[in-house]
């Protein structure tokens, strides 16, 4: 083997070495921040779906293995519950849940979703946590007036149309967006479905 290329190999690995750790110390250092900013969002959109609960705090019996099982069942496949915490007030009593759920649906990939429900069932409301939908079409799922259709509404199961919304579980498609419209129906309906499993069926 030729000295420059000896050289070469040498330098190479050198750089390599150089660049693994550091970039092992930037992940080390940006870790707890990025952490910190995925929590507050998160805890946020949280409060968007439960505004008068006092403080929220993991579902003790939440087992993400059965929910997926349980979804599988109902058809729902391609959703899955990814959290389950108890909305409380401020003496302790649960008002209800609050469900992170995330659909793989998306035209533009994973989607996942914050919503809450209350102990009888009325869904709050529901706010997305990330999506990567198109802009113009299924980017809409994240304004006000798409989200405003789950609000205040206690139904066991939501459908979308194309030709309006007459009924109380109906829900406006997306203007050209059919597929963020049914992973996000989907979502939501995964979430009432784990509600039900909670309450015993009983919204």
């Amino acid at each position: 083997m030729k000295k420059e290329n000896l050289k070469a190999i040498i330098t190479l690995t050198v750089i390599t070495v150089v660049a693994g750790v550091l970039l092992g110390f930037i992940y080390e250092l940006t870790k707890e921040p990025i952490a910190a900013q995925e929590l507050l969002q998160k805890q946020e959109a949280y409060r968007q779906v439960f505004a008068d609960a006092a403080s929220f705090e993991d579902y003790p019996e939440f087992d993400k293995e059965e929910a997926e099982t349980l979804l599988q069942g109902a058809g729902l496949s391609y959703d899955s519950i990814s959290e389950a915490s108890q909305a409380l007030d401020a003496s302790g009593n649960v008002l209800g849940y609050v469900f992170t759920v995330i659909s793989m649906e998306g035209y533009g990939g994973e989607i996942d979703v914050a919503m809450g429900v209350r102990n009888d069932g009325v869904l709050n409301g529901i706010e997305i946590l990330s999506i990567g939908e198109t802009a113009g079409l299924g980017m809409k799922a994240d304004t006000d007036e798409f989200k405003g259709q789950f609000k205040d509404k206690q139904v066991s199961q939501f459908s979308y149309t194309k030709s309006g919304a007459t009924q109380e579980y109906e829900i406006d498609a997306l203007s050209g967006a059919t597929i963020t419209t049914n992973a996000m129906t989907n979502a939501v309906n995964a979430g009432l479905i784990y509600f039900d499993t909670i309450t015993g069926g009983g919204n």
